[in-house]
């Protein structure tokens, strides 16, 4: 599912990412929720961590939605709202009292999936970098 919501990334990247995690190597994400059927087959997934700074938040502890997907098969029927809703009471439970998330800039789906969950939309930017 990693690979899917994040195809530009190595598949190896993404293993040793996932085995660091379990083994308790990495400081984000913070916390991982997967939602699964009743036959235990994994229909998606939330990222979390906490952020120190988010766009347009005035605490210093937000809950951060760092990554969000449901497999297209399992999508419109609850399961995205589920996985953000138990992230939500992660954060809350985490003592946060904001919430943040974020979307590529012309991903409409995922904006329009926000917006319906309840998040406001509040600055759109571009990035940049450049090597040194």
């Amino acid at each position: 599912m990693r690979e899917a919501l994040w195809p530009d990334d190595d598949r190896a990247a993404h293993a040793t990412e996932i085995d660091r995690f379990f083994a308790g190597e990495l400081r984000e994400p913070l916390a991982v929720l997967i939602a699964f059927d009743d036959r235990s087959v994994p229909l998606g997934f939330a990222e979390l961590s906490i952020r120190n700074y988010a766009e347009e938040c005035v605490t210093d502890r937000v809950g951060y939605l760092e990554g969000w997907y449901v497999a297209p098969e399992a999508r419109r029927r609850g399961i995205g709202r589920a996985l953000v809703a138990a992230a939500e009471e992660w954060a809350r439970q985490s003592g946060c009292i904001e919430f943040g998330s974020d979307a590529l800039i012309d991903n409409q789906v995922s904006a329009a999936a926000h917006r319906a969950l309840g998040f406001v939309e509040t600055v759109q930017i571009r990035c940049f970098r450049k090597d040194l």
